[in-house]
C-alpha cells in the first residue's frame, strides 16, 4: 500500500469533476479524499500501486464532458495508517496560480426531457440545470468556484435540491447553480407600466408581444438579447430603427435543427457546431425559400444562426399552456445601441424599455457580461470570427495557447 497525490488543472471544477474522482476511486478500492482549490483539483489517494496508476491514467482518459484536463501533476505520500473510505472534502482557498473558471454551456439533453416532462418535479422550469450544463464564467465571483461563490449565493436550496447538491452519485452534485421551482430565481416582465411576476406569466405574456411582431428584451446567461419575429418585416423595421442599426445583420435564433435546416444550407461540420455545447451563431450560407424577412440580413448571402441554448428559450421557443401562437425562428440580437456595452443589468431596464415593448428577466444576477460567439466553416473547419460566450476551445473564459515556436 502507498500513497500519492493528484494536482489537476484546466477546466475542473462545476463540471462534475469530483464525482467523476469519486467514483473511479471507489471502483478502484482506493481510500483517501478530493477537494476543489483554487489552484485545480487536488487529489490523495492510497492503496496498491497499480490501482493508483490506473487513478492517475483515468482522471483524465474519463473525464467528463465539460471537463478539460491541461495537466496532472503527482507525488508521493506516505501510505496511510489508518485507512477511511473515500471521500469529498469542502473547497479551500489558497495563494498562488488560479484554475481555469468553467464556461457557460447549452442545456443538456437530460435536463431537456426533464424541462418538458409534466411528471418532472422541474418541468417547466426556466432554470434547470446539473453539473453538465448551465451557466457558470457568467455567474462566478470567485475561485475555487462553490455556490457562495456565484450569484446563486443568494437563493437557498430547499430539502429536495440540497439532497440532490450532496450526494455524489446525482448528476446535480455540486451543481451550483442548481435549483427547482420551490427554491431558484423566477420570472418578470414588465412593459413600463406594469410588472408581471410567475414564470408562466411572464412567458405567455412575451409569447403574446412577439406574436404581434413586439421586440422582447430577454435576458440570457450573459446579457440581454432583443427577440423579435423573423418573418415579420415591421417589427424588424422597428428594432432596427430603435437600435439605431441600419443594415447590419441580425442573429437569428432556432429552437430545433429542423427549423434551422429551413433557414440555412448546413454540411456535417456546421451541424456539429450548431448542436454542441457551445451553441454559437454559425455563418452560414442562406437558403433562397428562407422564412425571414429581408430586413433580417439585407445584402447577405449568409444568416447568422444558432440554437436555443437556455431553458428560457426552448420555453419562448414552443406552446406553452397559455396556447399563444409562436415562433419557432426568432431575431435574437444583442441588447444595446449600436457600438454600445450590452446592457446585462435589470438597472439597464429603462434603456431596454427604449429598446423594446417588453422586458423579460430575472432575479439571477448576471456578474460577468458576455455575447454570444460567432464562427463559420472554412475548407471544414471551425474558424472563430467572434470569441465570446461558450464551451469549446478557444472560446471564453478557455485561455487561447500559443504553438511552439
Amino acid at each position: 500500500m502507498t500513497g500519492r497525490r493528484l494536482v489537476v488543472t484546466g477546466v475542473v471544477q462545476g463540471v462534475g469533476f469530483r464525482p467523476h474522482v469519486y467514483r473511479l476511486a471507489h471502483e478502484l478500492g482506493l481510500t483517501g479524499s478530493v477537494t476543489n482549490t483554487a489552484a485545480g483539483v487536488v487529489i490523495d489517494a492510497h492503496g496498491p500501486t497499480a490501482a493508483l496508476d490506473e487513478l492517475t491514467r483515468r482522471v483524465a482518459t474519463d473525464a467528463p464532458p465539460l471537463a478539460q484536463v491541461r495537466d496532472v501533476r503527482c507525488h508521493d505520500l506516505a501510505a496511510d495508517p489508518t485507512p477511511v473510505a473515500f471521500t469529498i472534502l469542502a473547497s479551500t482557498s489558497q495563494d498562488g496560480p488560479r484554475t481555469t473558471v468553467p464556461p457557460d454551456c447549452a442545456i443538456c439533453d437530460n435536463c431537456l426531457r426533464e424541462l418538458f416532462d409534466p411528471g418532472d418535479r422541474r418541468y417547466r422550469h426556466p432554470f434547470i440545470t446539473c453539473t453538465d450544463c448551465g451557466p457558470r464564467f457568467t455567474i462566478v465571483t470567485g475561485l475555487p468556484y462553490d455556490r457562495p461563490r456565484t450569484s446563486m449565493a443568494s437563493f437557498p436550496m430547499c430539502p429536495d435540491c440540497a439532497t440532490e447538491y450532496h450526494d455524489p452519485l446525482d448528476r446535480r452534485f455540486h451543481a451550483q447553480p442548481v435549483a427547482c421551482p420551490a427554491c431558484g430565481p423566477h420570472l418578470w416582465a414588465d412593459d413600463g407600466a406594469r410588472r408581471t411576476t410567475g414564470d408562466e406569466a411572464a412567458i405567455a405574456l412575451a409569447q403574446r408581444v412577439l406574436a404581434d411582431g413586439g421586440t422582447v428584451a430577454v435576458k440570457g446567461l450573459g446579457g440581454f438579447h432583443l427577440a423579435v419575429r423573423a418573418d415579420h418585416a415591421a417589427g424588424i423595421a422597428r428594432l432596427r430603427a430603435r437600435k439605431q442599426r441600419p443594415d447590419r445583420p441580425f442573429a437569428l435564433m432556432a429552437g430545433s435543427l429542423d427549423a434551422a435546416r429551413r433557414l440555412v444550407e448546413l454540411d456535417p461540420v456546421e451541424e456539429q457546431l450548431l448542436t454542441g455545447v457551445a451553441r454559437p451563431i454559425v455563418l452560414a450560407r442562406r437558403r433562397s425559400d428562407a422564412p425571414v424577412a429581408q430586413g433580417v440580413a439585407p445584402g447577405s448571402a449568409e444568416l447568422g444562426v444558432m440554437l436555443a441554448y437556455t431553458p428560457l428559450h426552448h420555453l419562448l421557443l414552443r406552446p406553452g399552456p397559455a396556447a399563444v401562437p409562436v415562433a419557432d425562428v426568432l431575431v435574437m440580437t444583442s441588447a444595446n445601441l449600436s457600438d454600445e456595452p450590452l446592457c446585462y443589468r435589470d438597472e439597464d431596464a429603462g434603456l431596454l424599455l427604449r429598446l423594446s415593448d417588453l422586458v423579460l428577466g430575472h432575479d439571477r444576477p448576471i456578474v460577468t457580461p458576455c455575447d454570444d460567439s460567432v464562427t463559420r466553416v472554412v475548407d471544414g473547419e471551425p474558424y472563430p470570427v467572434r470569441r465570446s460566450r461558450c464551451a469549446w476551445t478557444g472560446s471564453c473564459p478557455r485561455p487561447l495557447r500559443s504553438a511552439p515556436s
